[in-house]
């Protein structure tokens, strides 16, 4: 069976990873327009690459959870692509083959200069040179608001191509993440949405199962390897 997956933040909270969707409209006490923009980064790359430091830091301690390891678990048994929003690792680390960082990742380093890309140290600097041009423009390889994410092609092609689709711990506030239920609802997927509690994107889910992630996404996948193989 082919299975498109979206991840969020909801899926890595219970590691311990702290999402940014605040009331307050800060990211671990910064606005995010310092953050996590290209202006942001313009005008203080050094704050920046602290802030990233840090959040490299945590998401290291962090360890792949219950629901981590259930989505790798049923890998094992259906054609899964698994598409997360979510930076850090904790999916590799729980098992998944092949997963699709659409906003980049913590663990990658980007020259601002020329777009070549390598691996990030656990502390980076916007003086350190880049490998590929040499030049003293290191950011981190995330994808901030106001830039396209990556991978969309591959990406709407399996939301097209599933049989079932289903988003984890994700508002659907963020476009184009939040299109991707409704183009599986036109290729004929069966859709399912798994959160603490029901979202403004709810309406274009089928199917709506409430509740912790570590708890959720394991009855889920328990539920269609025993149906289905």
């Amino acid at each position: 069976m082919r299975i498109a997956i979206l991840t969020g933040a909801g899926i890595s909270a219970e590691s311990g990873i702290r999402t940014f969707r605040a009331t307050d409209g800060l990211w671990e006490e910064h606005r995010i327009e310092d953050v996590a923009t290209p202006q942001g980064f313009r005008r203080d790359p050094a704050l920046v690459h602290r802030f990233y430091n840090q959040r490299r830091a945590d998401a290291a301690r962090a360890q792949p959870n219950a629901a981590h390891r259930a989505l790798a678990r049923l890998a094992r048994h259906h054609q899964v692509t698994l598409i997360t929003q979510n930076v850090d690792d904790l999916h590799e680390r729980g098992g998944s083959p092949h997963v699709i960082h659409m906003h980049g990742r913590l663990l990658g380093a980007l020259c601002a200069a020329c777009g070549h890309r390598w691996p990030a140290t656990l502390v980076m600097r916007a003086a350190d040179p880049c490998p590929g041009c040499g030049q003293p423009a290191t950011r981190p390889d995330i994808v901030w608001f106001g830039e396209i994410p990556y991978h969309m092609e591959d990406i709407w092609q399996a939301v097209e191509d599933a049989e079932i689709f289903a988003a984890i711990g994700t508002s659907g506030q963020v476009y184009p993440a939040a299109g991707l239920a409704q183009h599986a609802h036109r290729s004929g997927a069966q859709t399912v949405e798994l959160n603490l509690t029901q979202t403004t994107a709810s309406r274009d889910f089928t199917q709506h199962l409430v509740g912790p992630a570590t708890r959720t996404v394991p009855d889920w996948v328990d539920k269609l390897v025993a149906e289905h193989g």
